[in-house]
């Protein structure tokens, strides 16, 4: 084997400098005696304040085990005749298409160029350098692992752009489509972590709702992270930091202002958004950049929440609103559509069902019984038993409020429409007006019929007086599998104080 020779003096072989992150070089080369000098020719060097890591493989076998080991090689110096004639040609094939990597440089080290021909070998292996190890003195070997560093480091930066380009948009995706504020703003904070590798301990994030005055009180705490984690208000945080959001929001200012990152997005006059971000010191160029493309796209989502936030609280204005007009126009007890939505939501989530789910039923149910609106005083306000003709009509306002709220393509609507149609429906399919039997029934509809009879047993109506928590537990042990889904049952009763508060607390 060819042995590589240097021109100019070695220095000491005993360095042994502390470096975080140091660039990893593979040595792979059979003779002991290639690993020690090109360790000692390299021992000092240095690139933007970052030392080298050495290791060692003395077989092309030996090297494939160190790189399905280590990821982050940056340069490979690869002898080519070691326990074969190739296997440094080898060892090249499997770096490319074996372990897809392609960030790695590969330097072909040979003391006899005529086994592997350079034309042929760069192209077919994919080698980035080759050199003649006779031809290698110290200070060339140095240009080339500085120029092989550079272009490892250059792939890095694409690489991690195109991956933080990805991030943002599958993050701005995923988390616009969140309706809920605060777990709208927890994802925020969750993808900014991941985006730019913080340690998760210097984030917060604000709902702003006052005029430009500084004015802290009302400030909302959305989500934060790290030593913001318990934070409950704005006065907790420090006044330096009182003092950047508050500046930034009078000034409309958005960016990195030394160690802190502020995003200030304005929704309307009174209206903003606060993302807060410490320690930010030593953020590349390249995640600042990543940053405020981030933050364009949060700052369009934020408004399109708030947008549909205020349509969403105008449909639930108008639902609660009709509810309490059913409601008034029955003589039920007072505020029951408020309790039915309280504890179908309480149910909804205990059964299982998200949070976008369960809040939407808790905004849809107060009108379930929306369809009494077509039924006549005569009938709806009879004080005593209706009479069969009389159920028959009573029946029908199931199918009227289905009617009137099908046709809506608000979500909010439709699943109203779902829950004034099924909620009389039971389970073992002799409810109404469709017959449905057991898990045919909606969700919405099996947990609406829960809460709206236990409401309306626990308290007084015009035609009967309230009735006693142990005959409303009787009642339901005898109608479950019947009028009621077991499993709703069974969780009611599991935790049944919790749910008795629910309808003694509105």
């Amino acid at each position: 084997m060819g042995k590589l020779k240097f021109k100019k003096e070695i220095v000491n072989d005993n360095v042994n400098i502390e470096v975080s992150t140091p660039w990893k070089i593979l040595i792979v080369d059979d003779e002991p005696e290639i690993h020690s000098i090109t360790k000692t020719v390299l021992s000092n060097f240095e690139l933007e304040g970052k030392k080298l890591e050495f290791l060692s493989a003395y077989s092309g076998k030996e090297a494939i085990e160190i790189l399905k080991k280590v990821p982050d090689i940056a340069v490979v110096l690869l002898d080519v005749i070691m326990e074969t004639n190739d296997a440094g040609l080898i060892v090249a094939h499997k770096i490319r298409e074996e372990l897809n990597n392609s960030k790695i440089r590969i330097i072909l080290r040979t003391g006899q160029p005529g086994n592997a021909p350079e034309e042929e070998v760069i192209i077919k292996y994919r080698i980035n350098d080759y050199k003649e190890k006779t031809e290698l003195t110290a200070k060339k070997l140095f240009s080339v692992i500085v120029t092989a560093i550079r272009s490892y480091q250059d792939l890095l930066i694409i690489e991690r752009n195109k991956d933080g380009l990805e991030k943002i948009i599958q993050s701005t995706k995923s988390i616009s489509e969140e309706r809920s504020l605060k777990l709208f703003a927890q994802g925020v904070l969750t993808q900014l972590i991941s985006m730019l590798n913080f340690d998760s301990n210097s984030l917060i994030m604000n709902n702003n709702a006052i005029s430009i005055e500084k004015n802290t009180n009302n400030f909302s705490i959305l989500a934060s992270t790290g030593l913001f984690k318990d934070t409950k208000n704005f006065d907790e945080i420090t006044q330096a930091s009182k003092e950047s959001i508050l500046n930034a929001i009078n000034e409309n200012k958005t960016g990195f202002i030394n160690d802190e990152y502020i995003g200030c997005f304005k929704f309307n006059d009174k209206t903003c958004y606060i993302i807060y971000v410490t320690g930010c010191k030593n953020i590349s160029a390249l995640d600042k950049k990543l940053t405020g493309v981030f933050s364009s796209n949060i700052a369009i989502a934020f408004n399109n929440l708030a947008l549909n936030n205020e349509i969403f609280d105008t449909q639930k204005d108008i639902i609660e609103r009709l509810g309490n007009i059913v409601e008034k126009r029955s003589k039920e007890a007072s505020n029951h559509v408020h309790r039915v939505a309280e504890f179908s939501y309480q149910l909804a989530r205990d059964y299982g069902l998200d949070e976008r789910e369960s809040n939407l039923l808790r905004m849809a149910s107060p009108m379930h019984d929306v369809g009494k609106i077509g039924i006549s005083d005569e009938i709806l306000l009879k004080p005593g038993k209706l009479t069969d003709e009389e159920f028959v009509i009573m029946k029908k306002h199931s199918s009227i409020g289905y009617k009137m709220l099908k046709d809506s393509k608000r979500e909010i609507f439709q699943a109203a429409a779902i829950i004034a149609y099924e909620h009389h429906e039971k389970f073992d399919g002799s409810g109404y007006p469709l017959k449905k039997i057991g898990k045919g029934i909606h969700i919405f509809g099996r947990i609406t019929a829960v809460a709206d009879v236990f409401d309306a047993l626990y308290h007084k109506r015009c035609y009967k007086e309230a009735w006693k928590i142990e005959d409303i537990i009787e009642l339901f042990t005898h109608e479950t599998g019947k009028h009621f889904d077991p499993e709703l049952v069974n969780i009611v009763f599991l935790d049944l104080e919790k749910y008795k508060k629910i309808i003694d607390s509105i």
